[in-house]
């Protein structure tokens, strides 16, 4: 993959070596403004609980708490702080939080990248293509979830089937898996004890229920395009604005960060940018408008019947563009 937008000589390497380099500051800034906000939202829910106001209070907190998943993401990429250490243990907390073991986040997402949309290698979207009901399912959150437990409990077990995890790191995520499920049965344990719904109330009720709004980033990355290995036909950049790009840690940028991932989130609008003036060709689409574009699709004929290597939700009105530079 590197060496294909070398070859499209799409951003100077002194340019690109720049836009690599880490900051510790920046880092930090981002990840204690989120947890912040979350610390926030959830005062604010537990003081408002058993009133009508604790329901926009439940589902902020709720939203906040899923898009933690991508400081995860960019943790495991080992971006969002110069000094590793930090990388590697925000990465296992938020992991655990999100019943998302980190090691195997990290072997997953390195996957993905290695081999974006190719169904058999990819592990992130390896799966059977969408019928109109199990996309609104994982929209929905429902089967997301039910993976997401499935596999601590298989990891707990010793059954490693993802055949993107090499043998030699299977008892890498087996021991993760399993120091998850303790973790887990310590919360519950406590809970019972003292007799509290903290747990509950302010981590586990608002992540499930709001799931469906982190789903409409998740989605729309992929979910439509050519699986041809061409990170411009095969990633797709989110039109939104500037608080939710926050709250997303830069990843509606998605395409930018695909083609040269080691750049830290906080530059990925530079590198978009950059990418743009050189004459990269770019998929963009808002939420909405991608999810009724994809609904209105899935239910003329499932995905299987959509051709692999086309791009085929794509803005109703534009189609596939060019996207000037800001």
């Amino acid at each position: 993959m590197p060496t294909a937008f070398i070859r499209r000589n799409l951003i100077d390497r002194k340019r690109l070596r720049d836009l690599m380099q880490r900051s510790d500051v920046r880092g930090t800034i981002q990840l204690v403004s989120h947890l912040g906000a979350i610390a926030a939202s959830g005062a604010l829910l537990w003081q408002l609980w058993g009133t009508w106001w604790a329901v926009p209070a439940f589902m902020l907190h709720g939203v906040l708490v899923n898009f933690l998943y991508a400081a995860q993401h960019e943790l495991s990429h080992g971006t969002v702080f110069r000094t590793k250490w930090p990388n590697m243990v925000f990465g296992r907390l938020i992991g655990f939080a999100m019943i998302f073991p980190r090691d195997f986040d990290w072997i997953q997402h390195s996957a993905h990248h290695q081999w974006t949309q190719n169904w058999e290698k990819d592990g992130e979207l390896v799966r059977e293509p969408y019928t109109l009901a199990s996309y609104l399912l994982w929209l929905s959150g429902i089967s997301y979830w039910v993976t997401r437990v499935q596999r601590i409990l298989r990891f707990t077990g010793g059954v490693v089937p993802e055949p993107y995890v090499r043998s030699e790191q299977h008892a890498l995520v087996i021991a993760e898996g399993r120091w998850h499920l303790v973790g887990y049965l310590a919360v519950a344990t406590l809970s019972v004890a003292f007799q509290s719904w903290a747990a509950v109330i302010l981590w586990l009720a608002p992540m499930v229920v709001m799931k469906p709004v982190h789903q409409l980033q998740n989605t729309i990355e992929h979910l439509g395009l050519s699986h041809e290995p061409d990170i411009f036909r095969n990633t797709r950049t989110t039109r939104t604005n500037a608080l939710l790009r926050w709250l997303c840690w830069q990843m509606p940028f998605h395409t930018a960060h695909h083609a040269f991932p080691s750049v830290p989130f906080w530059r990925l609008k530079e590198l978009d940018r950059e990418l743009k003036l050189n004459g990269a060709e770019t998929y963009a689409m808002g939420w909405i408008e991608f999810q009724i574009e994809v609904i209105r699709k899935l239910m003329a004929k499932d995905e299987s019947q959509y051709p692999f290597d086309e791009v085929w939700v794509v803005p109703t009105s534009r189609g596939s563009r060019k996207i000037e530079a800001a």
